[in-house]
């Protein structure tokens, strides 16, 4: 370890670490009279995050699927009404507190809720109650909010998708759309019978509402008799605009009269500089052109009366990853390009498996007035962010903040009266730790919390792409400077370093591992000192784990800064023995690599730890006093406890402790293991122990410290506890991120954790580098 940095620590620990982590601050003597303050900062901060899981028992522990899909407010926006497809009811959420969100109940509808507005003191239920894709019903509920009772019901004639109800009340446009079957053939329309738009003329009591339809064939070139509506929404003139997504075509009608005002194409755009690609492992790389992809939108909001927005999401062959303001008279006003996609890979939020098909995938829009401010919300369903754009001038809007936003985000509502914004996220499967969630967003002073991290441009222009965050170290004497490895998810794995003085902290560099020297490739002939350690390697495929290129494809999951220079990386060996659905791909390995990122020696574990592997194997490393020390995440060999590595550097000798982990605690079971592990002098680490679950279900999430002095080898450790991070993880007002992968101690004390989020793949994509104090 770096003389300055152990001397630091050495000296925080004296002063304490079993007391905790203070928090971070300084004070001093007096200063100069202050300037006048700047206008304060504005912008939207997540303040809670409502799982739909609380409508069945506050705990949440139940294993139903349930969504929030669409989701609308009460007129005093004090009670939000979602639809919950899967549980085929509405649910109704109480924020007179916004920061404390309650459930209130809900209501069977008698089908599939598939959207929600509201009227007054109602709420207007589309739901579809079809038998098959052809014989297609459905109905409107008319819902009295304060009662939760039915108090009228309209019969649609087919299948409703999005309801929007006119600004003076006097209309509700419901978009039939007749959805195609996507397992009947090529999953490609005609598939009749054919869409329409509804219109309900709501003057008076709900009993005396009636309906008219409006018949949109004929007008779009592609597939012109099944047009499909997908989304409606209405201006101040009562037009309302509908957007037919796989026909990608828009029409505009006049409600008074339900006559159609006019109708056109939505168009193609060409995109360059974008992922294309599917690849596993993932590699994300900004260098292909789709060329003339249709937009096919989705969801549509008016932002004035002669403008409206569409997200393009696309369905059959197109969605251009983006949005479009288009003029009432079609031609279009602005276009987002590729700005979507490289915000995703800028803030790590890139779904890497989704492109070769609709990249982050825009999924809805809304607007919304804040004060004297206009904004626009666009729902990236794929990266799970909210857009929120400033478009004082429609024509040149500008990208304000990207807010996490759960995982799926496909309902996105406004509330400015309240200087609130709501997005539900219907993604809901607890076996996978993904639960929905109604979230919940304030407007006011002070600067964005999210995202905690994001990259800056390469010298292409691009930005650093990258996620999966798995291990942290901190350069020895610079209390600037962290550095993170990406794990197995992504192709060539890398060694990213973070200037920490940025807000959020900015990705700068990225370093490629290697194997120009060729001791990887060597491993098996090199390494193998005896014929029985020779056959232990017998199983590795080196083939995948190097590149064409010398890039590697390895499992980083622990990094350290060596004292000597470069860094020790920990890969996690892949598969275990005698688990014919888990076969043994790759053994743990300790990599040390050279500034450069080059591969100069690689340590392996004894040949008998290698006969009984598990797959849940190094997770951290450190290095101290001439050894380093790696975690295992979880026991082996049905031992009570996991190992703890001690590989001596100049005898090349390895020794074992145990650590003693919590019992699991969480209702939804799982396991509880080691993440991370931090050198902070004087034989005493920092370590990360957590469990693998998410959201409700989450117990445990800590940093614990150990002390390895006088430790006997083959014994359990005893440990004391430094700080519980729920707290803190809960304080960021999303649900609780399961995986905490990494933990590091810069020079000054400063204590830094982050998660992993696996590649926003069946994630929410959310990466928290968290600043929690200073060592005391």
């Amino acid at each position: 370890m770096h003389s300055k940095k152990k001397s630091i620590l050495s000296a925080a620990i004296a002063l304490g670490l079993g007391a905790g982590l203070a928090a971070c601050g300084s004070s001093g003597g007096d200063t100069a009279p202050a300037p006048a303050p700047a206008p304060a900062e504005r912008s939207f901060k997540r303040v809670a995050s409502f799982p739909v899981c609380a409508q069945l028992g506050s705990s949440c522990e139940s294993d139903d699927t349930t969504a929030a899909e669409i989701v609308a407010a009460s007129t005093d926006g004090m009670t939000l009404v979602y639809s919950n497809s899967p549980a085929g009811e509405i649910g109704f959420i109480d924020i007179a507190d916004p920061a404390q969100p309650r459930p209130a109940g809900s209501l069977k509808v008698g089908g599939e809720p598939t959207s929600v507005s509201v009227l007054g003191a109602y709420a207007l239920v589309a739901v579809n109650t079809s038998a098959d894709h052809v014989n297609t019903s459905g109905k409107l509920l008319v819902v009295d909010i304060a009662t939760r009772a039915v108090v009228a019901t309209l019969p649609l004639g087919g299948q409703p998708d999005s309801v929007a109800v006119s600004k003076d009340g006097r209309y509700v446009a419901i978009a039939i759309e007749n959805e195609r079957d996507e397992d009947l053939g090529d999953g490609a329309p005609p598939q009749l019978p054919a869409g329409h738009l509804a219109i309900v003329d709501s003057v008076g009591a709900p009993a005396t509402w009636t309906l008219r339809n409006v018949d949109l064939r004929g007008l779009a070139a592609r597939f012109p008799d099944d047009p499909e509506p997908e989304y409606v929404d209405i201006n101040d003139d009562n037009v309302a605009v509908v957007t037919m997504q796989e026909n990608n075509h828009v029409v505009m009608i006049d409600l008074p009269t339900g006559k159609v005002l006019r109708h056109f194409p939505a168009g193609a755009v060409t995109l360059a500089g974008v992922d294309a690609s599917d690849n596993r492992p993932a590699l994300i790389s900004l260098t292909e052109t789709l060329q003339d992809v249709l937009r096919e939108p989705d969801g549509v909001a008016w932002i004035a009366k002669d403008r409206f927005v569409t997200a393009d999401e696309g369905d059959l062959a197109g969605g251009s990853r983006g949005f479009t303001i288009f003029n009432a008279d079609g031609t279009v006003a602005w276009a987002s390009g590729t700005e979507l996609e490289r915000e995703t890979v800028r803030l790590g939020h890139y779904p890497d498996r989704r492109s070769d098909a609709k990249g982050n995938e825009p999924e809805n829009v809304d607007y919304g007035r804040y004060g004297d401010k206009d904004y626009l919300f666009v729902a990236s369903e794929r990266a799970s962010l909210l857009f929120v754009y400033d478009i004082a001038n429609p024509l040149a809007p500008v990208l304000k903040q990207a807010l996490p936003a759960g995982s799926a985000p496909e309902g996105v509502l406004a509330i400015p009266s309240r200087n609130l914004l709501v997005a539900a996220s219907e993604a809901d499967d607890r076996s996978i730790i993904v639960r929905s969630v109604v979230n919940i967003y304030s407007y006011g002073e002070g600067a964005p919390t999210y995202p905690t991290m994001k990259s800056v441009d390469r010298a292409d222009g691009h930005p650093i792409p990258w996620g999966a965050i798995s291990g942290l170290a901190a350069a020895p004497a610079d209390s600037t400077r962290l550095f993170a490895i990406d794990d197995s998810f992504y192709r060539a794995n890398r060694i990213f370093g973070i200037d920490v003085t940025k807000k959020p902290a900015a990705i700068d560099t990225e370093l490629r591992i290697t194997d120009t020297a060729g001791v990887l490739a060597a491993l098996p002939v090199a390494d193998a000192a005896s014929a029985d350690r020779a056959a232990n390697f017998d199983s590795l495929d080196l083939a995948a784990m190097i590149n064409p290129d010398k890039t590697v494809n390895l499992d980083p999951e622990g990094i350290a800064v060596a004292s000597d220079g470069g860094f020790w990386i920990a890969s996690e060996g892949g598969g275990t023995v005698g688990e014919a659905g888990r076969p043994v791909t790759s053994h743990n390995l300790i990599l040390k690599l050279d500034a450069t990122g080059v591969i100069r020696r690689v340590i392996t574990l004894p040949a008998a730890l290698n006969a009984v592997q598990l797959r849940f194997g190094f997770e951290g490393v450190a290095e101290s006093d001439g050894k380093l020390v790696v975690a295992f995440q979880r026991a082996w060999n049905r031992e009570a406890n996991p190992r703890l590595g001690i590989f001596d550097l100049a005898a090349g000798t390895w020794s074992f402790v145990h650590y003693p982990l919590e019992p699991v605690a969480s209702p939804n079971g799982g396991w509880v293991g080691l993440s991370d592990i931090t050198a902070l002098g004087n034989q005493q680490f920092l370590v990360v122990e957590r469990d693998n679950q998410a959201g409700p279900d989450a117990r445990i999430k800590r940093l614990y410290r150990i002390d390895l002095k006088g430790a006997a080898a083959g014994s359990t450790l005893a440990k004391t506890l430094v700080r519980d991070l729920l707290p803190d993880l809960k304080a960021q007002g999303g649900l609780v991120v399961e995986k905490i992968e990494g933990s590091a101690v810069l020079a000054n004390g400063d204590v830094y954790v982050v998660n992993d989020n696996d590649g926003v793949n069946d994630n929410s994509g959310e990466t928290l580098l968290l600043k929690l104090g200073r060592l005391q």
